[in-house]
């Protein structure tokens, strides 16, 4: 495909010039950089003869810098706010996969890719499909595939094998959703471009539709009056990516087909998704029996990030545990098992990142939906699942009334009792704080650090307090000022004082 035509330079310039951005900073995945400088030339050539032939312009508009962004602190899916706000940046343009996660001060530009697609076999495959299935058919797609859905829609209407007289093979297709993406404060802006969509949408899904409205990775679609998901069967186009996960998990009780572009062929064997949510529901088992949670920040950007932190912070203290936050860019085993004493960690991000595979991981790793159903007594599992943590906020705080009732522990095999009177926490933290100072003074107990991780610590400091090694600052009895002492010169694989004959 066509360089300018597969980046949307055309349409990405026109966005720049209108909003008239003169710091523009450009977010490129890694798999993308190769192409980043490439970019920035077009663009800035396109941006240029825009300039030039504006004969409304004044002629002496500022230059546009082009900034690209090569890393990113957290997902690459998400508009990386932080990183553009170290250069100024007055929006964002973000190349490749998304998860179309809205901005909280910037507004943002997403240039999806164009990838290629067999017309004619997706649309055999997906007729033959609709022939078979009992349920109507909802096509859902990765967004790398938004362009040519138009094509796809007009050539299965015009196959010879596609009946359209039975309402059983009935297809529907997802809106695709406008590039254009503005925060919060400007959404006078974001509904003048409303209806401005990247010229492959398709709104003959909600012809007519008052029913429920749906949105996932951007895609949106209603349904008619009185029909749920479980009423249709879900045909998706593309890759088995993150993005393919969240619909398995979310309509995990639809049928499921997906057809692999790539490889020209169709997939029905979801077995291995399907196990995920198994495994899901084990680790909110997991997440029951914790007295530490750790809450992970894994997003600075996502709107309303800030209020999901606080309202999870409110549901485990009324829950009787306790809570400790950490900002944690891509987490992994590593960088975890520096906070051995959390029991459980709580992943804030975004939709298309909360599902960390935490099998390598010393402890478990939860999502905020899967801490409301752990941490809310009573709370129990339908089966439905949500993936992103707008769904979650402003919903209704715990019920404490009957939190000192024991509960049945379905890993320990009895009924445990997990509640502490909130009452008594500021004589708590003292008593915390004195026993760290006390024991700061006691390293001899070497082993009981792993009596502390089986017994169950209920603090950090008291974790800290009794942990073999405390760092290096640890002080003595003796405070006088001493004297400094030259440390060793050179590098650890030979210093200057050793003798390396070799």
């Amino acid at each position: 495909m066509d360089f300018e035509s597969n980046y949307d330079i055309a349409t990405t310039a026109d966005f720049i010039r209108t909003h008239k951005f003169t710091r523009v900073a450009l977010q490129f995945p890694d798999d993308l950089l190769k192409d980043s400088t490439r970019v920035v030339s077009v663009l800035r050539k396109r941006l240029r003869s825009l300039r030039e032939s504006d004969t409304t312009g004044s002629g002496d508009e500022p230059d546009i810098g082009l900034f690209v962004m090569a890393d990113t602190a957290y997902g690459s899916c998400c508009v990386d706010e932080v990183g553009a706000s170290h250069i100024n940046a007055d929006c964002v343009i973000h190349y490749g996969h998304t998860c179309f996660s809205p901005t909280t001060t910037l507004p943002a530009f997403f240039v999806f890719g164009k990838a290629s697609i067999g017309l004619a076999d997706c649309v055999e495959s997906m007729s033959q499909y609709a022939l078979t299935s009992s349920k109507p058919i909802m096509v859902l797609y990765g967004l790398e595939y938004a362009h040519s859905i138009q094509q796809v829609r007009k050539a299965l209407l015009e196959s010879s094998t596609f009946c359209t007289s039975d309402p059983k093979s009935e297809v529907h297709f997802a809106d695709v959703p406008s590039p254009y993406m503005f925060p919060s404060k400007d959404t006078k802006k974001l509904n003048d471009l409303q209806e401005e969509t990247c010229g492959c949408g398709d709104n003959s899904s909600s012809d007519g539709a008052s029913g429920a409205a749906y949105s996932i990775g951007g895609l949106t679609w209603k349904l008619l009056e009185g029909q749920s998901m479980e009423d249709y069967s879900l045909f998706w186009i593309g890759h088995d990516n993150s993005a393919f996960a969240n619909v398995v998990l979310r309509f995990n009780a639809c049928e499921i087909v997906r057809y692999d572009a790539t490889k020209s062929q169709m997939v029905a064997d979801l077995s291995q998704q399907r196990r995920i949510l198994k495994r899901r529901y084990y680790l909110v088992e997991r997440a029951k029996d914790a007295n530490i949670v750790g809450i992970l920040v894994g997003t600075l950007g996502v709107a309303g990030y800030l209020h999901i932190i606080n309202q999870m912070m409110g549901l485990i203290t009324a829950a009787g545990k306790k809570a400790y936050t950490l900002v944690m860019g891509k987490p992994n085993p590593a960088k975890l098992a520096n906070f051995p004493e959390c029991d459980v960690f709580l992943y804030v991000s975004c939709a298309q990142t909360a599902l960390l595979d935490s099998k390598d991981y010393l402890a478990p790793v939860i999502t905020p939906f899967e801490a409301t159903i752990a941490f809310n007594r009573g709370s129990q599992w339908t089966g439905a699942y949500v993936m992103g943590f707008g769904d979650l906020i402003n919903l209704p705080q715990v019920q404490v009334g009957n939190q000192e009732e024991a509960r049945f522990s379905f890993l320990k095999g009895g009924y445990v009792e997990d509640f502490e009177n909130q009452e008594n926490n500021v004589e708590e933290e003292r008593e915390d704080l004195a026993l760290a100072n006390a024991t700061e003074k006691a390293l001899q107990l070497r082993d009981n650090c792993n009596s502390i991780i089986k017994g169950g610590a209920k603090s950090g400091a008291e974790f800290f307090a009794n942990r073999t090694y405390q760092g290096l600052n640890i002080p003595d009895d003796n405070t006088t000022p001493q004297s400094f002492v030259i440390g060793r010169k050179g590098r650890a694989a030979g210093y200057e004082d050793e003798n390396n004959k070799h």
